[in-house]
């Protein structure tokens, strides 16, 4: 399996955008090998990641293998991880797409895409990230009432980004609960608007990304866990690029490659990466054909 980074998002559509990247974990997974689980794990995140049946991955799995009435005694689980942990890259996403269609794989089911989304929204708790990552490009996401839905549409041709990774991670949950109850109804309207508009400037008129990339629900309030991330948005955004949190944060993305100038060099201590859009989301492949 090859599992896309996302970033949800983007700005306005707080809990309801999320774009997919060219920025992979590798997951290969065989039955076998006796009962249990055994996982080796290379690259970001493996001297962190638990290595039994608690892994996320193995989680995901297995409730694929439930849902598609499956079972399978024993599995070897190997990934090779590129996507930071906490950064807001998607790292949990790709994780929890990349076991359920895991379990397409090993049972021999063609991928229900639209599938695999409703069982990743039960686990990852909100769509819009898990979207991208089960069906590419740029998703919009909601719940229709518990079930995980959304609509792909495709990006504008030469639609790339950015990314600047902070060396600290933040955690979903401390991004969260920096987040006010109640906001301000001039923000919610403002934010309503650039979201629609940020749904035409990715998808035909990538000139208004600068206008349609401004948020006021979520990036300044979490700005005490993250005032480097903001810091450099600001100073982006100043220079004339649409920079952006990515998902909870601290990573900061910059979108662009059609219109806007080119993206600095990474503050010290970061590291950038330069990505496209990813068009097809998480992908399968038998053992004979990887």
């Amino acid at each position: 399996m090859r599992v896309p980074a996302t970033s949800a998002n983007l700005g306005p559509g707080f809990d309801a955008f999320g774009l997919a990247l060219t920025l992979y974990d590798d997951l290969t997974v065989t039955a076998g090998g006796g009962p249990g689980v055994t996982i080796k794990v290379t690259g970001e995140g493996a001297d962190d990641v638990p290595m039994d049946e608690s892994h996320l991955v193995v989680r995901a799995l297995q409730a694929g293998l439930k849902a598609l009435g499956a079972s399978v005694p024993g599995v070897t689980l190997r990934c090779h991880n590129r996507i930071p942990h906490g950064r807001g890259l998607g790292s949990s996403s790709a994780a929890i797409v990349g076991g359920l269609a895991a379990a397409y794989g090993l049972t021999g089911t063609p991928l229900d895409r639209a599938r695999v989304l409703e069982l990743a929204n039960e686990i990852e708790g909100h769509p819009d990230n898990v979207a991208a990552a089960a069906l590419g490009g740029f998703t919009i996401a909601w719940n229709d009432g518990e079930i995980g839905r959304a609509v792909r549409l495709e990006a504008t041709p030469g639609l790339s980004a950015v990314a600047y990774v902070p060396a600290t991670p933040v955690s979903t949950k401390q991004a969260r609960g920096l987040l006010p109850a109640v906001v301000p109804h001039g923000d919610a309207a403002a934010n309503a608007g650039r979201a629609a508009l940020l749904v035409a400037a990715l998808t035909s008129r990538p000139d208004l990304l600068l206008t349609a990339t401004q948020d006021r629900l979520h990036q300044e309030y979490r700005e005490p866990a993250m005032p480097e991330s903001l810091a450099l948005v600001h100073k982006l955004r100043v220079s004339g690029l649409p920079a952006i949190v990515s998902g909870a944060g601290p990573t900061v993305l910059v979108l662009g490659g059609t219109t806007a100038g080119t993206p600095p060099e990474a503050p010290g201590g970061w590291t950038r990466y330069e990505l496209e859009i990813d068009p097809v989301g998480v992908q399968v492949w038998s053992g004979d054909a990887a």
